[in-house]
């Protein structure tokens, strides 16, 4: 049975981790998810779990021994944020090529520089072609079930990839909200235990992991990761459904929010979710019909559940907390125009680049985006794309 509580997204994570009880977790310390390892090497110090933890010298290394414990055959994750990811970099794809369905615990932070602490996407986008599945939480509840569902996903034989569970740095990793956390019996219940069918340390049965690779095999190889990650697709909503049937909550690869006969939706992933449904209801209140769609599941990308969702709408605000210096919008607008582009929806279409490195992003702000691209649909103003949202440096267009 549920029980309520009150966490921060950090400790609901690390709460998730000591009820999963992987076998390994190397971590190393970087802001704002220190909190993971430090409350997880705290529940081992009392004895709450058995997870092997590795404290190690830097975040390369942190991954570099999760992705050995995992091709031992132990069920291994850790967690990371920003600059920390960057250092990974190498061995994330080393992680998805080799096939190691490990969990990283990301707490989403800007990449330097200039340098800053505070959130936006600029992390886990740019690991958006890494071969990761990546999931999304809006808030601490469900960075909780995310991590829950994790291992499951990734374990599953016909996927067997890293998952990357992604919470947004300090909005939601360090405030404090009320959450349902499961019974330890329940998780574990749910997420199984892990028994690979080829691993280092096997004995009799020796395999190589991660070996060269000539030009003969290895696009093949590529081709093989990309078919599990279309695979993934089926397999997360699996879970999503075997959670929902078990704990009473669930998700889809995303949410759609007063969206049944919207006319103007916001397209949007992770906390600023929130700010956009508030504004929904808001213009609803005044007989405007908008809606919002959060995506939660990012990698793979489920572009043709998309376009048919946005295909009876006027128009689309689609919103990148993250920007990808090609002049015409950032990761999410490129690939959401490609997918109406490629299931013919005719949908308008407007880019926005909000909330770098922490800026604020607030419901009157989302009000002021549905009130434009409605403006925008009905011909009363030209759409501006790749519009940066409330900066300082000149009024608002």
């Amino acid at each position: 049975m549920s029980k309520k509580d009150r966490m921060s997204g950090n400790e609901a994570v690390a709460y998730a981790i000591r009820q999963v009880n992987p076998d390994v977790m190397p971590a190393f310390p970087i802001t704002p998810s220190t909190e993971i390892p430090q409350m997880v090497s705290t529940y081992i110090a009392n004895g709450e779990m058995d997870t092997e933890f590795i404290p190690v010298e830097s975040e390369h290394s942190s991954m570099s021994a999760t992705v050995g414990a995992e091709a031992a055959g132990a069920r291994s994750m850790t967690a990371t944020s920003s600059c920390g990811l960057a250092f990974m970099w190498e061995e994330l794809l080393v992680a998805a090529s080799n096939r190691l369905p490990l969990v990283l615990a990301l707490v989403n932070r800007t990449l330097s520089g200039p340098i800053n602490i505070n959130c936006d996407h600029s992390d886990s986008m740019g690991a958006r072609d890494t071969g990761w599945i990546q999931i999304y939480a809006e808030n601490n509840q469900e960075a909780y079930d995310n991590f829950i569902q994790a291992f499951p996903i990734a374990e599953d034989t016909r996927v067997h990839l890293p998952v990357m569970v992604c919470q947004d740095g300090f909005i939601t990793s360090h405030a404090v909200e009320n959450i349902l956390l499961e019974e330890d019996a329940d998780v574990r219940d749910f997420v199984g235990e892990y028994h690979p069918e080829e691993f280092l340390l096997n004995p009799g049965k020796p395999v190589a992991i991660g070996p060269y690779a000539i030009s003969a095999y290895s696009m093949e190889a590529k081709y093989n990761q990309e078919q599990a990650m279309i695979r993934s697709k089926e397999v997360i909503m699996e879970v999503a459904a075997r959670f929902r049937e078990k704990f009473g909550r669930g998700f889809d690869l995303f949410e759609q929010y007063r969206t049944e006969d919207a006319e103007f939706i916001m397209l949007i992933m992770g906390s600023a979710a929130g700010c956009a449904k508030e504004a929904a209801d808001r213009l609803r209140d005044k007989g405007i019909k908008a809606g919002v769609l959060k995506l939660r599941v990012f990698r793979p990308f489920p572009a043709e559940e998309i376009a048919k969702a946005l295909e009876n709408c006027k128009a689309v605000a689609i919103m990148d907390r993250c920007e990808s210096y090609n002049g015409h919008g950032g990761p999410l607008s490129s690939e959401v125009r490609a997918a109406l582009f490629e299931n013919r929806v005719m949908t308008e279409a407007v880019s926005y680049i909000y909330g770098l490195a922490g800026r604020d992003f607030t419901v009157d702000t989302a009000v002021s985006i549905f009130e434009e691209i409605a403006e925008v649909a009905g011909g009363q103003k030209k759409a501006v794309q790749n519009r940066y949202v409330g900066l300082r440096t000149r009024k608002e267009q």
